[in-house]
């Protein structure tokens, strides 16, 4: 975590408030040493469910549980190539807030707990790097995640339960089934 005091107004503060309670969340300015892209959660756990799973490069993830959002952090400055590649998977991008300069966000202590309001999905090891990939890989998981989304929930409105579905099948494809 002392890459991440850094990042505080007052880096010895930040640490010892930290070394006082490893739980304590503490507000850290964006932009200096790290950006944070930020999205609701239920798309935000599906973006970082498609990261994990494909093994793509990524950094510290943040869930504030009582804003039901979650963060991932890129190294300072990507927020050019973030949108370059946002707008190359779509021309309409799902919601999001890019916490840069001039921004920012608070960060769960080193050691939160389960039910504690600001938890690390995925802790910061070493200081995010200036990694364009990251920004590519979040970006295309945001426009993937947010389509798979929608497209579940268009299922859901449509075939309120699996009953609905199977009754919906053509009767010879009914038949083949059964």
């Amino acid at each position: 975590m002392e890459w991440l005091s850094v990042a505080a107004d007052d880096p010895a503060m930040c640490r010892n408030a930290w070394e006082d309670d490893p739980r304590r969340p503490y507000m850290l300015s964006a932009g200096r040493i790290f950006d944070v892209v930020a999205v609701e959660q239920r798309l935000g756990l599906e973006v970082f469910d498609q990261l994990l799973r494909r093994s793509l490069p990524f950094g510290p993830t943040i869930l504030d549980c009582k804003a039901s959002r979650v963060g991932f952090f890129l190294g300072s400055g990507s927020q050019g190539p973030f949108t370059h590649f946002l707008g190359q998977e779509t021309a309409e991008p799902p919601d999001y807030r890019y916490l840069g300069s001039n921004s920012v966000v608070v960060v769960p202590g080193p050691m939160p707990m389960d039910g504690d309001r600001y938890q690390w999905l995925r802790a910061p090891s070493r200081r995010p790097e200036a990694n364009p990939l990251r920004a590519v890989a979040l970006a295309t998981m945001l426009v993937a995640s947010a389509e798979l989304l929608a497209r579940a929930d268009r299922y859901s409105e449509r075939y309120r339960t699996p009953y609905a579905a199977v009754a919906a099948l053509p009767e010879e494809a009914a038949t083949d089934a059964g």
